[in-house]
């Protein structure tokens, strides 16, 4: 059996979920650190990390490589992989990419639902794509090894990062949006992009990203993930769950609204229920991957592309994508 990897979670952390990721077997997740946080409170957020990291060694540790994961594995522990989900942790200062990087951040989205300085997010009438800003700190984080993630931008955004990148990108937590048409699940053209340039997609299991929402069956989301395989590639995708654990129903403002707006925005809700939503009852936190895992086989999924799903296909990713590289990522997609 491959090794277990979920490609984005946000929760509120606690000894009980770390628990919980050891009796689910989980050998690294990828955490949110901050949204609309500034560089010095996402160095917070990182203390925070760092303090449990101390205080629970026998549970996880700071995973920075490809290679963590395995030694995770090894060792009965879950390596933790820092990301943000707004570049407002670098504000206007590109310098703050590899300052990031070397304090332990490894994916960055370049957008969240509004326009950044980077990229337009997917609640925006007007997509214009990659802003100047954008494409320099892309090859920024193509150099130094911090993943481009474009799980909250729009569709011309997120194809101009693709063809921009001089590394594959990912789409940590989305599904497709034929199967659900919701704002942040992504076309077949970005998917078809994406498969094609070596590019990651981790499934969604949160319930604005299902079809039927939190009643959405288990067989139903594993059949999406095997027709998925068939369009990207089976070596393409993984699991992204977006698990919002723990988290208070106030944590949603801050995730949507942060510092932007001084009126309610609901975003993937509605007004009716502004909160979170109920997990479907087949993944209420990090000891059900097994029932995904059985879906998948029971999706005609063979054992090796299972593995490769369950984990994987992101461990090769990190592989390749946490490393720094030389300084002739600029500019490496654009002859003009």
């Amino acid at each position: 059996m491959s090794v277990l990897i979920d490609g984005l979670q946000y929760a509120n952390w606690s000894e009980r979920i770390f628990r919980q990721m050891r009796a689910g077997g989980v050998d690294a997740v990828h955490v949110t650190v901050t949204y609309h946080e500034t560089f010095r409170e996402t160095v917070l957020q990182i203390e925070r990390w760092n303090r449990w990291f101390e205080q629970f060694p026998d549970l996880i540790f700071h995973g920075r490589t490809g290679a963590d994961v395995l030694l995770a594995r090894q060792t009965g522990r879950t390596a933790i992989f820092l990301g943000s989900q707004n570049p407002s942790c670098i504000e206007d200062d590109i310098g703050l990419v590899e300052i990031l990087h070397t304090l332990g951040l490894r994916f960055m989205q370049l957008s969240y639902n509004n326009q950044s300085l980077l990229a337009t997010g997917c609640y925006e009438a007007d997509d214009t794509g990659l802003t100047r800003m954008g494409r320099e700190v892309v090859a920024e984080m193509n150099r130094v090894g911090i993943v481009v993630d474009m799980s909250h931008s729009g569709e011309r955004s997120t194809l101009e990062a693709i063809e921009h990148s001089a590394r594959p990108i990912a789409i940590t937590h989305a599904n497709p949006a034929s199967w659900h048409p919701a704002l942040r699940n992504k076309s077949e053209t970005v998917l078809k992009a994406l498969g094609d340039s070596g590019g990651m997609l981790g499934f969604s299991a949160y319930p604005h990203h299902l079809k039927g929402g939190s009643a959405c069956t288990l067989q139903d989301y594993c059949d999406m993930i095997a027709r998925t395989a068939d369009l990207m590639g089976p070596a393409n995708v993984g699991i992204g769950t977006d698990l919002c654990q723990d988290q208070p129903d106030s944590i949603v403002e801050w995730m949507r609204v942060g510092r932007w707006t001084k009126r309610i925005d609901y975003g993937e809700g509605s007004a009716a229920a502004p909160g979170f939503p109920d997990m479907p009852v087949w993944f209420a936190d990090n000891r059900d991957f097994g029932n995904i895992r059985s879906g998948l086989n029971a999706a005609g999924m063979s054992d090796a592309d299972t593995d490769a799903v369950m984990g994987g296909n992101w461990l090769r990713f990190f592989d390749s994508g946490f490393g720094a590289r030389g300084t002739g990522a600029a500019g490496a997609h654009d002859a003009d």
